[in-house]
């Protein structure tokens, strides 16, 4: 929280709290405070957020992260080795355009597993905030494994078209698609369902790539379909196609990725944060809001405005009814820093100071 009551203040309010409410009846201000005091003494028992709960929290959503990848490597593992062993034998492009395509996105449980394990580790008086963002670095791998996958597969498909080739085994050719579709179709919803469940960008990015490799092992059917009545270029024209089609998931992987990176959240979530600190007893305003993922995980920073005669130990237990409250209304919300302030014209003196210094930083940002 970012205001703390004196050492006795803060031990001792909530053993003496249920005196104080019998008496809050002169007015209507001291009924906020009761509250919030009852409030107070709830956050001070063992409760089912507290630090060792967040810790377990972490490391299961980690352990079903690393347990979805090993399952789609398994699957598109073996899904690739089926593709590229008929593409060898049958000389189609598409076909290993779509095989080394499933071998790229199979490989990306790699630097994600290794992500969810560094990211279990606690934090350090140098990496303060833990090493969640480990995450957001792997989704730079997966990006550029993706844009590997995407040259390679329009290289390939480019020669073909300027040194044609026949393509034999054609009902083969079909049933290597279809298994790809089937096999690219099963990963990507679960690592869909996974990523939304953990809140794992870099999952749910993974996800949405095996998707698209799905459908395009579908135009590899139609390539083969193509070649069987005589059109011979109608598989490197798929191969290309399927390029494209890698090109647009790249597109969507690295916006996902640079929000990420960038601090980005979905603004619903900001209003629901401001929404859930209105209706909190004793809070009269909500200031700014700023949210951003570490990992899976939101933490949040607020500032709150109450009334300028409470104490230090009234603030800080409307602050602390703030947080217990968001970690409630906002899913994967782990922490959040509540800054109460007090209102009328003080407000504004207290602030000049620090405002100042603020407004010569934006000065030189954008001057710089």
């Amino acid at each position: 929280m970012a205001i703390e009551p004196a050492d006795a203040a803060r031990h001792d309010h909530d053993h003496d709290h249920d005196h104080d409410h019998d008496h809050d009846h002169d007015h209507d201000g001291r009924r906020t405070w009761s509250r919030a005091w009852r409030t107070m003494s709830h956050r001070l028992t063992p409760h089912s957020h507290d630090a060792i709960d967040r810790v377990d929290a972490a490391m299961q959503a980690s352990r079903e992260g690393i347990r979805a990848l090993w399952v789609s490597l398994a699957v598109l593992g073996v899904t690739a080795a089926l593709q590229a062993a008929v593409a060898l034998t049958s000389g189609s492009v598409a076909l290993l355009g779509d095989a080394l395509h499933n071998v790229a996105d199979a490989l990306t449980a790699l630097p994600l597993g290794v992500a969810f394990v560094v990211g279990r580790r606690a934090a350090t008086r140098r990496y303060t905030y833990g090493y969640g963002r480990a995450e957001d670095l792997a989704g730079i791998a997966i990006v550029l494994m993706i844009a590997a996958s995407s040259a390679l597969a329009g290289y390939e498909a480019l020669l073909r078209l300027r040194h044609p080739a026949p393509v034999s085994h054609l009902p083969f050719v079909a049933a290597a698609a279809l298994v790809g579709f089937a096999g690219n179709e099963a990963v990507a919803r679960y690592r869909i369902v996974v990523g939304r469940k953990i809140g794992s960008a870099a999952l749910i990015a993974d996800g949405l790539h095996a998707r698209t490799d799905g459908f395009t092992s579908l135009a590899v059917l139609l390539g083969a379909g193509g070649v069987a009545v005589g059109w011979q270029w109608a598989d490197p024209v798929v191969g290309l196609l399927i390029t494209v089609a890698i090109i647009a998931v790249l597109k969507d992987a690295a916006r996902e990725v640079y929000r990420r990176l960038m601090d980005a959240v979905d603004p619903s979530l900001v209003d629901q944060v401001e929404a859930t600190l209105r209706v909190t007893p004793g809070v009269r305003d909500v200031g700014d809001v700023r949210l951003r993922w570490i990992g899976h995980h939101l933490r949040a920073e607020c500032e709150i405005t109450v009334i300028d005669t409470a104490t230090i130990v009234q603030a800080h237990a409307i602050a602390h009814d703030g947080e217990h409250r968001l970690i409630h209304a906002v899913r994967r919300l782990t922490a959040a820093i509540v800054h109460a302030e007090p209102d009328g014209a003080e407000r504004h003196s207290h602030h000049e100071p620090v405002a100042g210094h603020r407004r010569q930083a934006a000065g030189q940002n954008a001057a710089g």
